[in-house]
C-alpha cells in the first residue's frame, strides 16, 4: 500500500520539484531540484501563511493567551481539511506508542503539528519560543507559566515539521525543556531530509520517528503516481545522489544562468551573488564582467 503521505505532500505543493532548466536557490546560495514546505500540508500555501500570520501575531502578545488564539485556527482547519485531519491522525498513532508524559513543540511551524496531536492524545502542550520562553498548556486547554507546571522528571515528545540537522533542537529545543527538569525523549517528525538530523537526534537521546524520509523512493513514487515528469526525476536522483556534483554540472550546461539571476534583482541576485562569494560556482560559469 502507498504511502499516503507521498500524495499528500505533492498535492499541497509542500513538495515542489522545478522545471528541468530553473532549480531552486537554497538559502546557503546553492541550488536544488526540489523545494519542501511541510507546513502547507495544513491544506495549501495560503492556509498555511495565514496560520502564520497568527502564531507571529499571538506570539508578540500575551503569552498565556497564544495557545488558545492559534488553536482556534488549527480547530478549524482540522474540520475543514481532510488531508490535514488523516495527517494529524497518523502522527497521533506514531506518537501514542512512545508513552511520553506531554508534547513539545518549537516555534513556528511544530505548533502546525504539535498543538493538534497533544490534544488529540489529552497530552499537555509544552509551547517553546524563539527566545527559550515556554507555555504549558494542560489536557484540558488551561495555559500556564512553564515553571508551574510541575514538569520535572518527566517526558516528552517533541513533534517537528522537518528535521535537516536538527540544529533547533540543539541550539533551543532541547535546553528550554532540559531548564524545566523535564527531557526530550522522544522526537516525531513528518519529513526527515535525511542529511543528519537523526543520527543528531539519536546521539542527543530522543530518537526520531518520522513518516517519510527524502530519499529516492520518495520521488520514484510520486514518479510512478504522475507527481513529477521523466525529466524532473532525473533531476533529483542527480541532486540525492551528489547535490555539489548536480549544481556544478547545471551551472556549466547553463553559463548564462548567473547573469541571468543577477538581473533579475532581489532575491534571485543575492543568491546568485552569494553563490558566487561562496566559491560554489566554477570559474566557466562565472558572468563576464
Amino acid at each position: 500500500m502507498q504511502n499516503p503521505i507521498v500524495s499528500w505532500l505533492f498535492e499541497t505543493d509542500a513538495v515542489r520539484v522545478c522545471p528541468e532548466a530553473q532549480p531552486f536557490w537554497y538559502t546557503s546560495g546553492k541550488l536544488g531540484p526540489f523545494y519542501i514546505n511541510t507546513q502547507f500540508l495544513f491544506g495549501s500555501e495560503a492556509a498555511a501563511n495565514d496560520l502564520l500570520a497568527v502564531i507571529e501575531e499571538a506570539a508578540k502578545g500575551d503569552k498565556l493567551a497564544f495557545y488558545d488564539r492559534v488553536y482556534a485556527r488549527i480547530e478549524a482547519q482540522l474540520a475543514s481539511c481532510p488531508i490535514y485531519a488523516q495527517l494529524i491522525d497518523l502522527l497521533a498513532d506514531a506518537a501514542r506508542e512512545k508513552g511520553a508524559d506531554f508534547v513539545s513543540g518549537g516555534e513556528r511551524r511544530d505548533f502546525f503539528f504539535s498543538m493538534p496531536v497533544s490534544r488529540k492524545l489529552g497530552l499537555g502542550h509544552l509551547s517553546i519560543f524563539k527566545d527559550l520562553t515556554s507555555v504549558y498548556t494542560d489536557e484540558r486547554g488551561v495555559s500556564m507559566e512553564s515553571t508551574a507546571a510541575g514538569l520535572s522528571g518527566k517526558c516528552s515528545i517533541h513533534i517537528a515539521d522537518l528535521i535537516t540537522v536538527a540544529s533547533s533542537y540543539v541550539r533551543a529545543w532541547i535546553p528550554a525543556v532540559e531548564t524545566l527538569g523535564a527531557k526530550i525523549a522522544y522526537s516525531l517528525a513528518v519529513v526527515d531530509r535525511d542529511q543528519g538530523g537523526s543520527k543528531i537526534l539519536a546521539e542527543a537521546g530522543c530518537p526520531l520517528t518520522t513518516l517519510v524520509t527524502v530519499k529516492p523512493d520518495l520521488f520514484e513514487t510520486a514518479h510512478q503516481m504522475g507527481r513529477i515528469t521523466d525529466k524532473q526525476l532525473g533531476l533529483v536522483l542527480a541532486f540525492i545522489a551528489d547535490p555539489d556534483a548536480f549544481m556544478r554540472d547545471f551551472l556549466l550546461a547553463h553559463p548564462d544562468f548567473l547573469a541571468a539571476e543577477i538581473a533579475k534583482g532581489g532575491k534571485s541576485a543575492q543568491r546568485a551573488e552569494l553563490c558566487i562569494a561562496s566559491g560554489f560556482a566554477p570559474e566557466a560559469a562565472l558572468p563576464k564582467r
